[in-house]
């Protein structure tokens, strides 16, 4: 079962930059981690502000910050994927065919094709 869960992972190799025996002190994939984590949640609370926002020229400037949030968390999501600190799992195909066919007829629902 294991071995078959490991086949599902997408996942660089560890780059061996990390101690061994994990320390109280932040290493870099902590480093990352963190700041991936704050991107995240700046991004949340982004897309809310832009949303609200009542002024037009305010409106600019938080989906500007909000563009270079997203920026951001994609390149420590590249980092952290690169060193091999951040694992995908990948889904059966008939999963994701699944998914599609429920959400390609939601389309129809739309005011606008």
């Amino acid at each position: 079962m294991q071995n078959q869960q490991q086949n599902k992972q997408i996942a660089n190799p560890q780059t061996g930059q990390l101690p061994k025996v994990k320390t109280p002190e932040m290493n870099d994939r902590d480093f990352l981690n963190d700041a991936l984590a704050t991107c995240k949640y700046l991004t949340d609370s982004l897309n809310v502000a832009v949303r609200e926002a009542s002024h037009d020229a305010l409106f600019v400037d938080l989906l500007q910050m909000l563009e270079e949030t997203h920026r951001s968390c994609r390149h420590f999501y590249t980092l952290m994927f690169q060193n091999g600190w951040y694992k995908l799992e990948a889904e059966e195909q008939q999963k994701i065919d699944q998914a599609h066919q429920q959400f390609s007829s939601y389309s129809s629902q739309f005011p606008f094709q």
